[in-house]
């Protein structure tokens, strides 16, 4: 029998620390003046109260260590968690939405998806707006520390391949694993400090400038508009792109980088992959926009830059209707999206380290055919994909396409429209935001699906979050066996 009271501990510890965070919002609240300030500080009584109460049921544990169903159990829950008080502001004050709406958009921000169910976002209360962004940084930087810590150890979809990298070589300079944590949480503020400066200096009030810093920084996307952010149109998308691709590169490199090396940033190859396909694809765009809509330069390039990133990176702002780009542009950026940023960073989506990995296989096949006396093996970073590694990252790759094929069936069934039954399913298991057509586009939002649809939604941007094995385990029947 698997002892759950390690595991209850560790989530009634940040549950309890998470109702700690309420107090933000509700001194936002408070200093706007609008009288609702108690929706955030009962929110906080109930769910500090809760997380002190499930500290104290299980503080007779052992948490010196956690064995590898403790572990999965662990990070599975923790997301799963977090989730359900998170929403609990939304039900008891502004917006006074549903508890499956509540859930809906606390388990987009936690899992930083940015798909959004609120409407009326321009006159919602500051805490609200606040505790948004606040879902959304923590679930940010809760990601940075699952994928160097967990994901690794637990053997995800390839994630092993970065094991050694993230201890052994950070361990030189930080040898314990709590320094490490805290170069990455200073990295990370200091990101968001700086996002935060920039949007200032861009025309944003404080209020917009906090929370579209914590947002982006967090590749979460949720914005204080329901124009997203074309509010925010000219400077501000540089800045914000800028930020943006630099929270989609690998944190480890930050940390190393703070250390005094740049080399393994600079040549890192998922860092130069994402670089190049980035780009490539913005000037193209560009170009598409320049010579089939007359568009100018400038706007051109900063709505193609902008909103290309804001995909790619799995953020999900948008400052224009990109569907009314044409086919080739709602393409381009729809798949690009379905790639996704580097391995440790808050991005989401398949990683390019993964299409890498499986590019090196298919070419180790081909000269195997061309010399099948040859010795051949793919490598990565110069180095030898070992046959776990490989493995993993198709296992990965087979899931995701079976999840999404049917998560989209499954909505199709409840009578949502094909486009936006494939596009919601994509854009929920790779946690980008916005999905295809009028309903969830980058000009619509998903209030108007079925509440069962918004369900299904909830549990696949989870099982996508959590790179999609972390969750299948469960729910087999070996997991459950000492």
């Amino acid at each position: 029998m698997i002892d759950l009271r390690p595991v209850g501990y560790v989530i009634g510890l940040l549950v309890g620390t998470l109702g700690i965070t309420m107090l933000l919002p509700l001194a936002a609240d408070l200093i706007e003046g609008r009288g609702a300030g108690a929706t955030f500080g009962i929110s906080a009584l109930i769910t500090v109260v809760s997380g002190v109460i499930l500290m104290l049921a299980c503080a007779n544990s052992d948490r010196r260590r956690l064995t590898i169903q403790q572990t999965f159990l662990l990070t599975s829950g923790v997301w799963a968690v977090l989730p359900i008080f998170g929403a609990i502001p939304f039900v008891i004050g502004a917006p006074n939405v549903s508890v499956t709406d509540a859930v809906f958009e606390a388990m987009s921000g936690f899992t930083t998806t940015g798909s959004t169910v609120f409407t009326d976002l321009d006159t919602m209360p500051w805490g609200t707006l606040l505790w948004r962004g606040i879902m959304q940084w923590i679930g940010g930087i809760g990601i940075i520390v699952v994928a160097m810590a967990f994901l690794p150890a637990l053997r995800i979809g390839g994630m092993q391949i970065f094991r050694s990298e993230a201890f052994d070589t950070m361990g030189k300079v930080l040898p314990r694993a709590a320094e490490i944590a805290l170069s990455v949480s200073t990295i990370y503020l200091g990101l968001t400090l700086a996002c935060f400066v920039g949007y200032s200096a861009s025309g944003m009030g404080v209020l917009d400038a906090t929370v579209h810093a914590m947002t982006t920084i967090a590749t979460g996307g949720f914005a204080n508009s329901d124009q997203s952010f074309a509010a925010y149109k000219g400077s501000a998308e540089y800045i914000a792109a800028v930020f943006m691709i630099l929270a989609s590169l690998p944190f480890v490199r930050y940390v190393q980088f703070a250390a005094g090396t740049a080399r393994p940033l600079l040549r890192d190859s998922q860092v130069r992959a994402f670089v190049y396909m980035l780009f490539g694809t913005v000037l193209v765009l560009t170009v598409w926009r320049m010579v089939g809509s007359g568009v100018g330069g400038e706007p051109a390039f900063r709505e193609a830059l902008f909103n290309t990133t804001s995909i790619a990176t799995g953020t999900g702002y948008a400052s224009a209707n990109y569907e009314l780009w044409g086919g080739f542009a709602v393409a381009a950026i729809f798949l690009i999206g379905l790639v996704g940023g580097c391995a440790g960073s808050t991005c989401c989506s398949v990683k390019i380290f993964r299409y890498q990995i499986v590019f090196a296989a298919i070419q180790t096949q081909i000269r195997r055919l061309h010399n099948p006396h040859g010795v051949f093996s793919p490598r990565y970073q110069g180095r030898q994909v070992d046959d776990d590694v490989l493995n993993s990252v198709m296992a990965f790759f087979v899931m995701f396409i079976l999840t999404l094929s049917i998560v989209a069936v499954i909505l199709a069934f409840m009578g949502v429209a094909p486009i936006t039954a494939i596009s919601g399913a994509a854009t929920a298991l790779a946690n980008i935001g916005p999905g295809l057509g009028p309903e969830i586009g980058p000009a619509g939002n998903f209030s108007n699906l079925p509440d069962q649809a918004k369900w299904v939604l909830i549990a696949t941007m989870l099982v996508g979050r959590l790179e999609l094995m972390s969750i299948y385990v469960l729910f087999t029947i070996t997991f459950w066996r000492r």
